[in-house]
This record gives C-alpha cells, sequence and structure tokens, in this order.
C-alpha cells in the first residue's frame, strides 16, 4: 500500500447489492425491450439521429466550436473499454482567458444510448469523484451502476485536467514517475500546466464539451468531488443547466482544513456505530464490547504497526496511516463493509497479516489504493485541490490545524492530520478559499445526500443545496450509511431516474429511509 495519503479521496464504491438492485431498476423502467434490440455491441439496431446544439460557449475561437467535431472511434484502452465502447479527443484552450493560444487534448469515452431515437435525451456526463479519477477508465467499471439509463442517454465521461490522458500531471523523481515526491518535483516536471488544472477550468471544458455533444443543456451526473465540479459548472453557466444530480457532496462553505476537520469525524461516527454493530452482532468482534473499547484497541493496533508494520501480501506491508485508510474504505461501503472489515480486522489482530484489510478496500473501489501505473491519481488529486484551495497556512496555523485534526478522532486523527500539509509550499496560488457555487436562475439541481456519509458528511449537502440558491438546489435526503446512496438506495434511485428522464425533482424535503431507519 502506499505511503502517500495527502488527502481523502471522494469516490463511490460498488457493492453486489448495487448490481442486484441495479438489475431490479433495469426491469422496472421497462429496459427489457431496449435490451432485447441491441446488437452484438450492446448498441441499439436503429439507425442514429446525432444531436446539434446552436449555442457554442461564448469567447472561444471558431476552430474550437463550430469548426471541431468529435471523432469517434472503438477504444484501445483501458482494456475494459475495447467493447461497446468508443473514445474521442477534444480540443479546449489551456487558458480560457487566452482562448486563442496553446489548446490541451482531453480525453473522452462514450457509451452509446440503446433506447429509440425519438426518447433520447442526449448525454449524461458523468464525474466519479477523486479529485483525480479517470473517467476513461471507471465508466467501464461501474456502467452497471448507470445502465438503467442508456435507454434515454448516451453516457460519457472525460479525463479531467491534470488526469490520465488530459495533460496529465507529473511529480515524481522523474518526467515519467507517476509518484508524488513533492511540490517542488510537481513545479520541475508541470510547471506549465499547475495553474490550470483546476475545477473552475474543467468546468469550462464541461460546456464546450456539452455544444460539441449537441446539448443545449448539460445533464450531468457528479458523484463526491464531481459535485463540485457540477456546481461549480452551474454557478458558470446557470443558462446552460439541463438535468444536474449531485450525489454525496462536498461542503462548498468549508475551506480545506475546516473540511479536513469535518471529514475525519464523521469517519470516525462512522466507526462508532460499525464498532456498535460488531459489538452486538458479530462473534467474535474484533473491536471488542463497543466504541469505546473499540478505540483503546485500534490504538493499540496502531502503536504495534507503528514499530513494525505487518506484512500485506506481494512484498507489501500495512502500516498505522494504512490501517486507517483501509478502515474507511471499508466505511464507505454502508453495511455491506461491516462483515467483511470485521473479518480483515481479526486476520490483521490476531495473525498479523494485512493482506485481507488492504486487499479487500483495493477490491471495493477504492481511490486511495486501487491506483496503478501508470495511474496518476494521487498527483492530480494534490494538484487539482492545491490549484483550488488559496489556503497557504504557515507552520503556527498548520500546527494547530494539525491539532485540531489529531484531537477530532482518536482511530483516524493522526493519520489524516497530515493532509493539512498538502498545500503548504505548493509552487502556485490556488484560486479560492471555498468555491463559487451560486447558479441563481439555474434550473433544478438535484442534491443527494447519506446521514451516514463518512467521507462527505451530510452537512456538506445541506450547505451545498442552500448555497445553489433558492428555487435551484433541492435537497434528498437518505438515512444510509457509507459514501454515496445511488443505485443502493432504491428510493434514491427511483427519484434521481425519475428526475434525469422527466426533470421533475423530488418534493422538497423528501427523505429516503435507509439502513439508518
Amino acid at each position: 500500500m502506499s505511503d502517500v495519503h495527502p488527502i481523502r479521496s471522494r469516490r463511490p464504491g460498488l457493492s453486489v447489492g448495487a448490481l442486484i438492485i441495479a438489475g431490479i431498476v433495469l426491469v422496472a423502467f421497462g429496459a427489457v425491450g431496449a435490451w432485447l434490440q441491441r446488437d452484438a455491441r450492446g448498441r441499439s439496431a436503429e439507425p442514429r439521429t446525432e444531436f446539434t446544439a446552436s449555442n457554442p460557449p461564448a469567447g472561444l475561437p471558431t476552430a474550437l466550436t463550430t469548426g471541431q467535431h468529435l471523432r469517434w472511434s472503438p477504444c484501445t484502452s483501458p482494456p475494459t473499454a475495447r467493447t461497446g465502447y468508443d473514445c474521442a479527443t477534444m480540443k479546449a484552450p489551456l487558458d480560457y482567458r487566452k482562448p486563442d493560444g496553446r489548446t490541451i487534448d482531453v480525453a473522452l469515452i462514450r457509451r452509446k444510448a440503446t433506447g429509440p431515437n425519438a426518447q433520447r435525451i442526449g448525454s449524461l456526463v458523468l464525474n466519479f469523484g477523486g479529485p483525480g479519477v479517470s473517467g476513461v477508465s471507471e465508466l467501464p467499471e461501474f456502467l452497471n451502476q448507470y445502465r438503467p439509463l442508456l435507454d434515454r442517454y448516451d453516457l460519457v465521461s472525460f479525463d479531467p485536467r491534470g488526469v490520465g490522458a488530459t495533460i496529465p500531471v507529473r511529480c515524481g523523481k522523474t518526467a515519467d514517475d507517476t509518484g508524488y515526491d513533492g511540490p517542488r518535483a510537481c513545479a520541475e516536471h508541470s510547471a506549465a500546466l499547475l495553474p490550470y488544472v483546476g475545477t473552475s477550468h474543467t468546468a469550462r471544458d464541461l460546456d464546450l464539451m456539452r455544444y460539441l455533444l449537441g446539448d443545449e443543456q448539460l445533464h450531468y451526473f457528479g458523484v463526491s468531488y464531481g459535485t463540485a465540479l457540477g456546481a461549480v459548472y452551474a454557478h458558470l453557466y446557470p443558462s446552460h443547466v439541463g438535468r444536474l444530480v449531485l450525489e454525496a457532496p462536498v461542503d462548498p462553505t468549508e475551506d480545506l482544513s475546516e473540511e479536513q476537520v469535518s471529514q475525519v469525524k464523521a469517519v470516525q461516527a462512522a466507526f462508532d456505530r460499525f464498532a456498535a454493530h460488531c459489538a452486538a452482532r458479530i462473534r467474535p468482534c474484533p473491536t471488542g464490547d463497543g466504541p469505546k473499547e473499540a478505540a483503546r484497541r485500534m490504538a493499540s493496533l496502531a502503536h504495534r504497526l507503528e514499530k513494525k508494520p505487518a506484512p500485506a501480501g506481494g512484498g507489501n506491508t500495512l502500516d498505522a496511516d494504512d490501517l486507517a485508510y483501509a478502515v474507511s474504505d471499508f466505511l464507505d461501503l454502508g453495511t455491506d463493509g461491516w462483515s467483511p472489515l470485521a473479518k480483515a480486522l481479526t486476520a490483521l489482530i490476531d495473525h498479523n497479516d494485512g493482506g485481507p484489510l488492504s486487499d479487500g478496500a483495493d477490491e471495493m473501489g477504492s481511490a486511495d489504493h486501487a491506483a496503478t501505473p501508470p495511474d496518476n491519481s494521487r498527483v492530480a488529486q494534490a494538484a487539482i485541490t492545491c490549484a483550488d484551495s488559496s489556503l497557504r497556512p504557515d507552520f503556527d496555523r498548520l500546527d494547530q490545524d494539525e491539532a485540531r485534526v489529531k484531537a477530532a478522532s482518536p482511530v483516524f486523527g493522526a493519520a489524516w492530520s497530515t493532509g493539512v500539509y498538502l498545500c503548504y509550499d505548493w509552487p502556485f496560488d490556488g484560486e479560492r478559499l471555498t468555491p463559487q457555487v451560486n447558479a441563481d436562475g439555474a434550473a433544478p439541481v438535484l442534491v443527494v445526500g447519506g446521514t451516514g456519509d463518512p467521507t462527505t458528511p451530510y452537512p456538506g449537502a445541506r450547505n451545498m443545496a442552500r448555497a445553489l440558491g433558492d428555487g435551484v438546489g433541492v435537497l434528498l435526503t437518505a438515512e444510509e450509511e457509507g459514501h454515496g446512496t445511488y443505485p443502493q438506495n432504491r428510493c434514491v434511485t427511483e427519484a434521481v431516474n425519475q428526475y434525469l428522464r422527466t426533470g421533475r425533482t423530488p418534493a422538497a424535503g423528501a427523505v429516503c429511509r435507509g439502513t439508518m431507519s
């Protein structure tokens, strides 16, 4: 497991329960007929009508708007996308303040809609979180979560700036190294890119993408960090907002330091709920008779791993920080992760075997640990975060922030506290303390928050809905454990799918029952 954990990544996991629910919803929404009409590549046999848009982004040269056409062709990578997917490259300005200057290539991937042309709404652009997650890699991995929408939408994703195949940031020991060797290495290898990889730049890419996909308005599904991207887009282009879903939202009212404290409190609370369940339902329970005993046992285990990390298979080891991050990855899965987490902790405590804990976290969709070369997700995460945040504390403030994070959680505070140093000595200034997301005049935006979310705490969902503006942000609350509730929660899935199909939002203040009800 990596020893680099600059900040907690924000991205959904995928459980067996999610796959089952996705299959049920597929039938419930009458997609079986469209499924039977598809050819061997999973596409409709009916001739396809391409859409065109009449509202190009203002201020860009015609070479990038009316003169540019996406040339889709079968994907060659990743291997999971070689059947049924198309890929393309979009030209965009490196610096939107100099639209006639240098351009960049933005990597896109698409799964074509399967339903009749007359029912097709357009493209649904997906961002899976991070920041730093490759949409080109992840669309095939997460397709089953969104498959019920394929009868009405092309599903489209992309590599945001700094990520994957879109001007990838490098901060390793060499220009080809995808590892993270600190801010100086970023400046040495990627100085020309770092000022242009922030969320507001990627939001402008989204509007150019919308136009080239042929849509008058952007239809978008953003998860976790993807909610920040979607909300910034709504602020910049309120008249271009179509149907936007912001699920597991980040809190737009918190700066980077405040976010660290809120997040570590939320993951500690989720762990306490796991520990209480474990004590009551699992025999033997590796964390003891409740949250207080669990905290003591985890402290003892962390101390042991600090002295001597546990073997984790394949020549890897698991240390105290790895322990905290791996446990949080299981908690992101909600109650589906509780039984596997108990088994993995038992293996570590009783047999000094860190393999089940680290391997399980990887397999369950962790953006922190699943990245393997040439994936640069960890580096991109740092670059995008520091491009967005203007917080550059001095050493006195850093010491205070580190102490606050440690004090906020007996189990996770020490590991999370290193995040306060992420943007210290960064070679470029960040954009703002908090993002601008007010979107007066935009169409209603559906904000979905889970009350037991350990990674993007529920208060952030309330704050996001308010910050978007009256009549814009519509909050749907899910009483669920875990990071993200779609499609795990049937009520959320039905509400989100109805909104994306019809534009109708749930009633104000709607609540979906779940594992915390």
